[in-house]
């Protein structure tokens, strides 16, 4: 292994492997800026060109292009409040809150250094994991799956910070919508009224760009003024951001094993991933009601998780050709386009590409990462300039972004439709992220439902990891209600008490 991975890495610094990999990152760090076109997209435009490539040139400029994507989408969530890709919506809620307070440097700086780290350990994971993929990958079904799902359903309640009924209602509402559609088992469409644009579904991406960005474009257009509502003559705080990552390392390391996890298991993808790290974030927090209000560890576990999912995606697909996501299923056609059969091949005649692999993650954060971080500071200065003149291209990026999702006007006109819910949520101070969770996570709840009792009746429940996963749902979902109770009770005697010392002293 060690030799394999020292071959990976000459075969990517060589000549023309580095210059593909340099080429990949220049186009995803354009298109992760740009809101709503994401790593599928762009992976799925590009394949075309990667025909007459040798594997290794096609893979570095695929794996450049995605890795900075990733990266580079948390900066559009961060500075405008709209989501660059599905995978960064988690980021608008403290991201683009620290933005508005003028700290918009340090929340660029966090996120952009947990993304290099995120990475480096999720490449690292892909390299620890071959020996064992196998069966950790297999030892999960469909009940497993379902229950996972659940689990991730329990962290509603805190990211309503408090407002748990509300939380479930905007949930419930999120996994109505997932329902809309063709049933995946009958094919009979299902609350489309009569609309052959729904029968794909409502779109994710037009939801998150219509929940998150365009109230937050209407707000900034009422107040005339910057993004910042506090106006600075220079954009600072970027160090600070890093030094947070470093004083938040726990929180990081935790979160980059969430995200390898999540990425590992086939179907979930980055999008449960940073809502899953976002919650657990806010569970342990000492004070959960910071979190939507600017808590940088809200910037720091979902940018951490945007790039060790990679890192974990790409095990089950280097492994059997099992994709973790989208992306993944698209970079799968890449093996295909190229004659590669993932599986044995991978990790015993080709162990030298798949080596490789690993550090076209790794160059492409080291090196896209420091050029972001040397651009902060200009691009950041984007927050405080006046309103009317960032108004147009942000809603011009708003349209673009929602109508690349499905090249449709139907999704346009889906997000405005949601833009509408959006402000009324925030009006009413509802959570809007338990909504986009629900939609996440329904469609997939419903199929791993259906499969486990169409295989194992009722029986699934008795299996043990869905016992384990259940019995750690239960406890997410009532430990931070108990906590709360208990602060609260704490926090009611300490007066009683200080009344107390007060008057033994007096007398």
């Amino acid at each position: 292994m060690l030799q394999s991975l020292l071959d990976g890495l000459v075969a990517t610094l060589g000549w023309p492997a580095f210059g593909f990999l340099l080429v990949g990152m220049a186009v995803g760090f354009t298109v992760g800026i740009l809101p709503g076109l994401g790593g599928a997209v762009t992976l799925a435009l590009m394949l075309p060109f990667t025909f007459d490539m040798e594997p290794t040139h096609a893979f570095a400029f695929l794996l450049g292009m995605l890795s900075v994507t990733a990266t580079t989408g948390d900066m559009t969530s961060i500075l405008f409040g709209i989501p660059g890709e599905s995978t960064s919506a988690a980021l608008v809620l403290d991201g683009h809150a620290l933005s508005k307070q003028g700290q918009a440097g340090r929340a660029l700086g966090a996120a952009l250094f947990a993304s290099l780290l995120g990475a480096v350990i999720g490449a690292v994971a892909l390299v620890a994991a071959i020996p064992v993929v196998r069966p950790l990958v297999l030892s999960f079904g469909s009940p497993e799956f379902f229950a996972l799902i659940i689990l991730g359903l329990t962290f509603i309640a805190t990211l309503g910070r408090g407002k748990m009924l509300r939380s479930l209602a905007a949930a419930a509402f999120g996994l109505l919508l997932s329902t809309v559609g063709l049933d995946p088992q009958s094919g009979i469409p299902r609350f489309t009224f009569g609309s052959l644009q729904l029968w794909d579904g409502v779109g994710l991406v037009a939801v998150a760009i219509g929940l998150f960005g365009l109230p937050e474009v209407i707000d900034l257009a009422r107040r005339r003024g910057g993004i910042a509502s506090q106006a600075t003559d220079k954009v600072s705080g970027v160090k600070e951001g890093i030094l947070d990552v470093i004083r938040h390392r726990w929180l990081l390391i935790r979160a980059s094993l969430i995200g390898v996890f999540v990425g590992v298991l086939p179907g979930l993808g980055g999008s449960v991933a940073q809502w899953v790290a976002y919650g657990h974030a806010a569970q342990t927090s000492k004070d959960p009601s910071r979190f939507g209000k600017g808590a940088i560890e809200g910037v720091i576990a979902p940018a951490t998780v945007n790039n060790s999912k990679e890192g974990g995606g790409l095990v089950p697909t280097v492994a059997f050709g099992i994709p973790g996501s989208l992306t993944m299923a698209i970079l799968l056609g890449a093996f295909l386009i190229q004659g590669i059969q993932p599986g044995a091949e991978m990790l015993t005649t080709h162990l030298d590409l798949t080596m490789s692999f690993v550090w076209m993650i790794v160059i492409a954060n080291v090196i896209a990462v420091p050029v972001a971080l040397a651009a902060v500071k200009p691009i950041a200065k984007i927050t405080t300039v006046r309103s009317g003149l960032i108004l147009p291209p942000l809603l011009l990026l708003i349209f673009i972004g929602a109508y690349s999702e499905r090249t449709s006007m139907s999704s346009v006109f889906v997000m405005l439709a949601f833009g509408l819910l959006g402000l009324a949520m925030v009006k009413l101070d509802w959570p809007r992220a338990p909504l986009v969770l629900g939609l996440v996570l329904g469609g997939l709840a419903e199929n791993y439902l259906f499969l486990s009792v169409s295989r194992y009746d009722m029986s699934w429940l008795t299996h043990p990891l869905v016992l384990v996963i259940i019995a750690v749902s239960v406890l997410s979902a009532t430990v931070p209600p108990l906590r709360g109770l208990w602060h609260r009770r704490r926090s009611a005697r300490r007066p009683v008490a200080a009344a107390v010392s007060s008057g033994k002293e007096h007398v």
